[in-house]
C-alpha cells in the first residue's frame, strides 16, 4: 500500500542517458531552473524504493505546471496523483475514496511549480557537485518544515537523474525512473481527480 507519508516523503531517480565524467560540469541555479521550467510533459517507468526498503513498480506521467500520476503494477493496488492542487492516493483495497492533500504541502510541488526559481532566498540549502553530477537540496522557503527534495543533474545535456524527499520527520523515499520520455502529449483527464473517483466506483 502506498502511504501518503511514502509518497511524499518520496519520488525519487530519475535514469536518463549517462553523461561521461569529462563532460562534467557544476551546473548553476539558473541553468537547472531552467531545464525544470522547459520541462513540460514527460512519461516513463519507475521503480520505487519505500523507507521500509520495500519495491513497487510502474508508469510515471508527469504534465508541468502541478500535475504527477503514479498507476503502480500488481500486486501493489495503489494510485497516486496530483492535479488540481491536490495530491490524491487510492487504495484498490478499500473502497474508501482516496485520501487527499494539498500538493503545497509537499517538497514535490518545488518542481511542480509554473515556475520554478531555485535563486529564491533560503529555498536552495545545498548546492554541490561530485565532478559528475550536480546535487541540488531545496525547500519551500516559507514552509521549511514540510520537508525538502534534493535533485541530481547530470550536464550536456543537463538531464535529472534522481530526487530523494525527505518529509518532515526524516524519513526518505527514492523512485527510480526507466526510459523517460520528455515530450508529447498527455490528456489533462489522467490528473482529473473526480474522474478518477468515477473510474473506482467512488
Amino acid at each position: 500500500m502506498t502511504t501518503r507519508r511514502s509518497f511524499i516523503a518520496g519520488l525519487g531517480a530519475l535514469t536518463l542517458s549517462l553523461a561521461s565524467p569529462a563532460q562534467a560540469q557544476q551546473l548553476s541555479l539558473a541553468q537547472v531552473s531552467g531545464y525544470l521550467n522547459q520541462l513540460r510533459t514527460a512519461q516513463g517507468g519507475f521503480t520505487q524504493i519505500n523507507g521500509d526498503g520495500t519495491l513497487s513498480t510502474g508508469q510515471i506521467f508527469i504534465k508541468r505546471p502541478g500535475r504527477i500520476r503514479f498507476e503502480y503494477n500488481p500486486p501493489d493496488q495503489s494510485l497516486v496523483m496530483a492535479g488540481g492542487g491536490q495530491v490524491a492516493i487510492f487504495d484498490g483495497r478499500s473502497n474508501a475514496p482516496p485520501d487527499r492533500y494539498p500538493l503545497n504541502q509537499t517538497p514535490l510541488k518545488i518542481i511542480l511549480e509554473r515556475n520554478v526559481d531555485l535563486g529564491r532566498a533560503r529555498m536552495v540549502t545545498g548546492h554541490t557537485s561530485d565532478g559528475t553530477s550536480t546535487t541540488i537540496t531545496a525547500q519551500d522557503p516559507d514552509n521549511p518544515q514540510y520537508g525538502n527534495i534534493q535533485m541530481v543533474f547530470t550536464a550536456n545535456p543537463i538531464e535529472l537523474r534522481q530526487w530523494i524527499v525527505t518529509d518532515d520527520v526524516g524519513n526518505q523515499t527514492t523512485v527510480i525512473l526507466n526510459d523517460l520520455v520528455s515530450g508529447g502529449v498527455i490528456g489533462n483527464i489522467q490528473f482529473n481527480i473526480v474522474h478518477e473517483m468515477a473510474n473506482w466506483g467512488q
